[in-house]
């Protein structure tokens, strides 16, 4: 069985210039998600989705696999992930390749390990449901929240958990943002939108890191440092 990681990585990233080729810890953070796909001993093809020349290179530099660029339109600030993994699975398809599993991986995700995606894949092979994919309880319970009002003051989203403990309200999760395992015949009849049971990995809230801004990247790095002390 033939099994493929997609890292998407189109350039042209405009809060945080050239992001997935930035410099982190010492290397470009793309290498982080490339490095892991292969040490995971997972898959047949590691290949990056990209529109960038220069983010190609760094890609091969590391180990991945550039076989084809990103179509523009497929590039734009209004392409999904999902159109970007769809064009790839069928331009593998034209040169006569197809894969039970597909991994999609962010560029930006240096918290994905291969250990990671080993779990991912034996509860993929075990379980066959139509997605995984790795996830963090919310810090403080969103039940909570607060939204404003037409006159711009606050108020409870829920006014029925406004006078609740927080210890007593349901646990929420929310995606990681690192990665997302898929069947990969069942990626292609549902187009991308995942229709059947989706298992999660649960990672700590130390692992994970929305990278949009300055402050999140330098935030990422010292969780880096932190999670790469506790492994050693």
């Amino acid at each position: 069985m033939e099994r493929i990681a997609i890292i998407t990585a189109r350039g042209g990233s405009k809060r945080i210039p050239k992001k997935n080729i930035r410099n982190f810890c010492g290397k470009p953070i793309i290498a982080y998600s490339i490095e892991a796909a292969i040490e995971s001993g997972l898959f047949s093809e590691v290949m990056v989705s990209t529109d960038s020349e220069e983010i190609a290179e760094t890609a091969r530099r590391f180990g991945a696999r550039v076989p084809f660029m990103r179509s523009s339109k497929n590039a734009d600030d209004y392409a999904t992930t999902a159109d970007a993994l769809l064009e790839v699975m069928e331009r593998y398809q034209e040169m006569g390749r197809t894969f039970s599993y597909l991994c999609c991986i962010y560029p930006t995700a240096p918290f994905v390990t291969a250990e990671k995606l080993r779990d991912a894949m034996r509860l993929m092979e075990e379980h066959h449901p139509s997605l995984i994919l790795p996830v963090v309880a919310f810090s403080y319970p969103p039940q909570r929240s607060y939204v404003m009002d037409e006159n711009g003051c606050l108020e409870f989203k829920y006014e029925e958990y406004s006078r609740s403990r927080s210890q007593d309200l349901e646990k929420w999760y929310h995606d990681a943002g690192q990665f997302y395992m898929y069947d990969a015949k069942r990626f292609l009849q549902e187009k991308g939108a995942p229709q059947g049971p989706i298992m999660p990995i649960y990672v700590s809230e130390l692992q994970v890191q929305d990278i949009d801004s300055e402050d999140d990247f330098k935030i990422a790095e010292l969780k880096y440092q932190l999670m790469k002390e506790k492994r050693a």
